[in-house]
């Protein structure tokens, strides 16, 4: 993880409608940062009544960004619909969508591209990323616990299928009190993706031949938990 010894200060306050391709709107604060640890360029998105916070662990949502699931729609991957889900239920208890520059794991756009190419041949998402060269996840969420303490918040519900960002943000002094999942997205065109990140990324996603009572649930569950 990056050295986690810079403060970070909320840079830049602006209201923005937001609108999916699915025709659900809201209103979102778009909130930009100075002193970031890596000295890019990410966001975060308050949403809903607790986004200025009100003594409550908002709910929040560390997303990657996906030019090609969040802006064109691939069906590759889970991402866009994850985002989109996401902006609604933290909408409707309120909390952040921190969007974080970390492009195919932390490996960049045209690596991730790359990376679709080897998965043509068989690879898994994990494995392209190796043949690449790179880690199978090069992602570092300093930054997100860094754009939470500027917002000053300091304990949220973590809104994420993925164990190391719970241990990433709690190593960096952020109370997890929750990690909800969220829905199962999945398609034809994903499930391989899908099955990776469930089996070799540990993330907590119940597939239809792993538990049938999981497949397509879209419902806010905590990771303990499994729907009976």
């Amino acid at each position: 993880m990056t050295n986690f010894e810079r403060t970070a200060v909320v840079r830049t306050q602006v209201c923005v409608p937001l609108r999916f391709a699915d025709g659900y709107s809201t209103q979102g604060r778009v909130i930009t940062f100075a002193g970031l640890a890596d000295e890019r360029e990410h966001i975060a998105i308050g949403l809903g009544p607790q986004s200025a916070g009100n003594g409550t662990a908002p709910l929040v949502r560390l997303h990657s960004e996906c030019l090609t699931g969040d802006v064109l729609g691939s069906q590759r991957c889970d991402c866009g619909a994850q985002l989109r889900e996401a902006v609604k239920l933290i909408a409707d208890v309120g909390g952040y969508v921190l969007y974080l520059r970390q492009e195919g794991r932390g490996i960049g756009l045209y690596d991730k591209i790359d990376a679709y190419a080897l998965q043509d041949t068989g690879l898994d998402t994990y494995e392209a990323n190796l043949a690449l060269g790179h880690g199978a996840d090069e992602r570092d969420y300093t930054v997100g616990a860094q754009m939470l303490q500027a917002l000053g918040v300091s304990a949220i519900r973590l809104l994420s299928n993925n164990p190391d960002k719970t241990r990433q943000l709690t190593d960096c002094g952020v109370t997890v009190v929750e990690q909800m999942r969220t829905g199962v997205h999945l398609s034809a065109a994903n499930s391989s993706y899908l099955r990776a990140k469930a089996g070799r990324g540990d993330h907590t996603i119940y597939l239809p031949d792993i538990d049938d009572d999981r497949a397509g649930n879209g419902g806010l569950q905590p990771c303990g938990k499994r729907r009976k």
